[in-house]
């Protein structure tokens, strides 16, 4: 009853960078910028082209939604850090940062085991694709994605509040990981901590292995095909898919499955970093330069685009020289 409970977490940030710092805070900024606008031209694309109103695509659209919540998650209370050099948060605070973030990553595993799912059908099962992967079970698996990333972490939310927390109250990251909450805690977190890898594991190991068993069927089919030309239309449509996950699953394994004491902290916050600005900006990328649907979709747009401005300018001038016009026979009259 005599103890003091922090109500308030420091981060540290970045607080070796300060040469690097103005450097440091545009990049990340202009980063940050980037992987908004390419994931909303994704989102754009994929809400009103015609040619992409299937269900990868449809998974692609959320996935890109659910990368834009991660980044807008962290990249301003990371610049803002850096700003202050260190700066403080409300417990309750860091606390929803942590969910809001380990929703949207438990997502986003999800995400990417439905679209595999999806590229086994389309793949090994072309016949019965349009039968099985309708419409109303897209939206089913999307919903469930979503429903149970956030429901998911409200376990280790909820095994938090078993926890006491008296000092210290300083966290050497950018934002708030249950793995660096953890340590300020002065209660015995054994059996949280193995509860929580325990839960880890469901949401990141059994996705990836069904991933990989998928893929395995996928590669196995494209084998039997005996075109060159066909194994290499058949991989195209998968390959995108299968850059992102081992970007998104290298990242993640990286820093939640290698044993955090294999890396000093710089190294840590390092991966963490690629993890939640740079592999958001790969994802447009990887999915703009490999896939044909959206470069397609994308000149189309741009197309439509420029041919608007064009009768948008042309409108303007026409208007413009009417209205010299007017104004020339009213300086005549008058």
């Amino acid at each position: 009853m005599n103890r003091t409970f922090i109500a308030e977490i420091v981060l540290r940030g970045f607080g070796n960078i300060k040469n690097f710092e103005f450097f440091f805070i545009c990049m990340c900024l202009l980063l940050y910028m980037v992987t908004v606008m390419g994931k909303l031209i994704i989102i754009l694309l994929v809400s009103t082209s015609y040619r992409l109103r299937s269900p990868m695509f449809f998974f692609l659209g959320h996935l890109s939604f659910s990368d834009i919540l991660v980044t807008s998650n962290v990249v301003p209370v990371m610049v803002s850090i850096t700003l202050a050099d260190g700066s403080s948060l409300f417990l309750t605070g860091c606390i929803a940062q942590f969910f809001f973030f380990g929703a949207l990553a438990t997502t986003e595993c999800l995400l990417l085991t439905a679209m595999s799912y999806d590229r086994y059908l389309a793949i090994c099962s072309p016949l019965h694709y349009s039968t099985i992967m309708n419409h109303t079970l897209s939206i089913y698996l999307v919903v469930g994605c979503w429903s149970l990333g956030f429901i998911l972490t409200l376990i280790p939310i909820f095994f938090r509040q078993t926890l006491w927390f008296c000092g210290p109250d300083v966290i050497d990251h950018f934002f708030c990981d249950f793995g660096p909450l953890l340590d300020l805690s002065c209660s015995d977190i054994s059996i949280v901590k193995y509860e929580v890898l325990s839960l880890s594991g469901l949401v990141t190991i059994i996705p990836f292995v069904f991933i990989v068993v998928t893929y395995g069927y996928i590669f196995v089919t494209i084998l039997k095909i005996t075109s060159v030309t066909g194994r290499k239309k058949t991989f195209s449509t998968c390959s995108s898919h299968l850059a992102v996950v081992c970007t998104y699953y290298g990242a993640l394994f990286a820093i939640y499955v290698v044993p955090r004491g294999g890396y000093s902290m710089t190294v840590n916050k390092l991966l963490s970093l690629m993890y939640t600005v740079f592999t958001p900006l790969f994802n447009p990328i990887i999915y703009g330069l490999r896939n044909q649907e959206i470069k397609m979709a994308m000149k189309n747009y741009f197309f439509m685009c420029r041919k608007k401005w064009r009768k948008l300018m042309k409108r303007c001038s026409i208007t413009y020289y009417v209205y010299c016009i007017h104004l020339y026979m009213f300086i005549l009259y008058v």
